[in-house]
């Protein structure tokens, strides 16, 4: 008989997993606007955690850089993500002009500067 339904080795057990799965399917297809809704809040809930942890802070720190470079000025004492601490001696379009010693002058990029100092520092180091 188990050959005659095409059972061979999966035997009563094997012929119930597949009666199983047929009535699943045919009941699984009412709950698929439930699992979809689902699916979306969770999308909707991956991006919000992506906004708020990594896109957000982002352009905050990048807005106070620029705004950082925007009110520097000659005279104004710097640290470059390079590590050469120096002040500024002059400013052009794309470039500060910093002097690093008494005779030494080096051009270095605005997006270069990490961080201003507190004026005298230079003296103090």
């Amino acid at each position: 008989m188990k050959q005659i339904l095409g059972l061979g080795r999966l035997g009563i057990v094997g012929a119930g997993f597949f009666l199983a799965t047929q009535v699943f399917a045919e009941n699984g297809a009412a709950d698929l606007g439930s699992g979809a809704m689902a699916q979306g809040l969770m999308i909707a809930g991956f991006v919000a955690i992506f906004y708020f942890l990594i896109l957000r802070p982002q352009n905050k720190r990048a807005k106070e850089h620029r705004d950082l470079i925007m009110n520097l000025n000659k005279g104004d004492e710097i640290i470059t993500t390079g590590g050469i601490v120096g002040k500024i001696s002059r400013v052009t379009d794309d470039f500060f002009v910093i002097m690093i010693s008494e005779n030494t002058d080096v051009a270095i990029q605005k997006q270069a500067v990490a961080t201003v100092l507190p004026k005298g520092t230079l003296k103090s180091i």
